[in-house]
Order: C-alpha cells, then structure tokens, then sequence
C-alpha cells in the first residue's frame, strides 16, 4: 500500500471525535477547526457527550471527507491544539 492508498472510498461520511475538558467553548473550538477543511457542517452532525463525571467532552463532528489529505489535515489541527486532549 503506498501512501496515498486508503481503505475509504472518497466522498464518505466520516465521524471525527475529539476530546477535551469540559469548558464552555470546547465544542464550538472543534467545529471550527474541522469547519477550516470541510466547510459547513450540517445540522444534527455535531454530537457533545459529557464524561460520567462531567470533567471531560467528546464532540463528534460527522462530515462528507473529501480525501486522505483532508482528514490528515484536519486530525493534525485538533492534535495542535491546546484545547484538544485525544482525537480519535
């Protein structure tokens, strides 16, 4: 498999998962960040879940991926971020 070969067919819905501390503004710091690569999100595509004791968000934002350099893209930039604790 060479760098570029992909066991996903683009265009693919595909579910990103960041997690981070519970802070107001964590969900609103991953939409951005994957709404730099993939343009408008659509409604009902960003789903936030507490962790049992509230210390903790996921936020799974769910978008049409373009490409292997897309998702690439956009997993380095939730990694660099300082808010974003993994990113699945």
């Amino acid at each position: 498999m060479s760098e570029e070969d992909t066991l996903f067919e683009f265009p693919c819905q595909f579910p990103i998962k960041a997690m981070g501390k519970n802070i107001a503004e964590f969900d609103s710091i991953v939409v951005s960040i994957v709404r730099n690569h993939a343009g408008d999100i659509l409604e009902g595509a960003v789903k936030v879940k507490s962790s049992k004791g509230d210390k903790f968000l996921s936020v799974t934002v769910t978008i049409e991926a373009q490409s292997k350099q897309q998702l690439d893209a956009i997993y380095q930039d939730l990694n660099d971020s300082p808010a974003v604790i993994m990113v699945l």
